[in-house]
């Protein structure tokens, strides 16, 4: 099929965009890995098209341990995840971002046109709430920021405002002791996963589970961030076989709620959460007690420097 008609318009300033917007019925163009797909099943029919792939300054992406990692919207999955100084400041950005469809679409793709599509069967829309980051918009009334507690009100449905741009997103940058991991199953690579689990965990200097958050990909409630620190907490993370990791997985089986479709049961997606959540909040919790003790060597060093 064809998208229906529509009218095409090229701003050269995002303020430019702004003021397009705010009197049609239209949609924005960045990477259109998703839009592009819906126009031509006509799944979604605007009368006007803003492609703003022209505005300079929009692929920007800055990365310090104060401010964390910001991406503004034209910066491509790829770019931003080969980007040395985001990679550093948030880890789990460039983990997520190479499960994300396949090197073409990462290629085209903007990470915050996908936050913003809000798809319950995509990565990074679970990894940014998972930390707590948020969406930078802007109209013609101005510029205002959105939490990503608020930003998703349903699958496909975000709470930007009909004549609004999301023109950058913002992640923290990751603290010692805390750690991150994703990991999903998918039929084929590429693919949607049948279920992914994104996870943080806060280790102690003993080597045990402080803390455990948890966010999913096409399972539990889109949005939603599920703790599981009165299950896990105490667990040793050099331990596989304590108890506390099984009862993890128990309990994400228990409070975890999965859907049938054509891929795969209930059941089987059950079964998914269940392994997936123990595997990856202890793969979280390594990973806080690595960037710990990479901090306190850092410590080290500068202290020795500095006599």
């Amino acid at each position: 099929m064809k998208p229906s008609p529509l009218k095409y318009h090229r701003p050269r300033s995002i303020e430019e965009a702004c003021q397009i917007l705010a009197g049609v019925d239209g949609k924005v163009l960045a990477g259109g890995q998703s839009l592009i797909p819906m126009l031509s099943m006509r799944l979604a029919a605007p009368g006007n098209l803003i492609d703003i792939t022209g505005i300079a300054g929009l692929d920007e992406i800055t990365a310090s341990a104060q401010s964390g990692v910001t991406f503004a919207a034209l910066a491509t999955h790829a770019s931003v995840a080969s980007n040395r100084a985001a990679a550093r400041t948030q880890p789990l950005l460039g983990r997520a971002l190479q499960l994300v469809a396949h090197p073409t679409i990462r290629n085209r793709g903007t990470t915050v046109g996908s936050i913003v599509h809000a798809d319950p069967s995509a990565e990074m829309p679970a990894v940014i709430r998972l930390l707590d980051g948020s969406v930078t918009v802007q109209s013609v009334r101005g510029r205002r920021e959105i939490s990503a507690q608020d930003l998703f009100l349903g699958p496909l449905e975000s709470s930007l405002e009909t004549d609004e741009i999301a023109i950058a997103a913002t992640v923290p940058a990751a603290r010692p002791g805390v750690g991150t991991a994703i990991d999903e199953i998918a039929r084929r690579q590429g693919d949607y996963a049948l279920v992914g689990v994104v996870a943080r965990a806060e280790v102690s200097e003993g080597g045990e589970v402080r803390s455990a958050q948890v966010t999913y990909v096409s399972a539990g409630e889109f949005g939603e961030v599920t703790d599981f620190t009165d299950v896990i907490a105490g667990a040793c993370i050099s331990d596989a076989r304590d108890p506390k990791w099984n009862a993890l997985s128990e309990a994400a089986r228990h409070r975890i709620e999965t859907e049938p479709d054509i891929h795969a049961t209930a059941a089987y997606r059950s079964q998914l959460v269940a392994a997936l959540t123990a595997r990856v909040v202890m793969a979280a919790a390594v990973d806080g007690a690595s960037s710990m003790t990479t901090h306190q060597a850092a410590l080290h060093i500068d202290s020795g420097v500095n006599q």
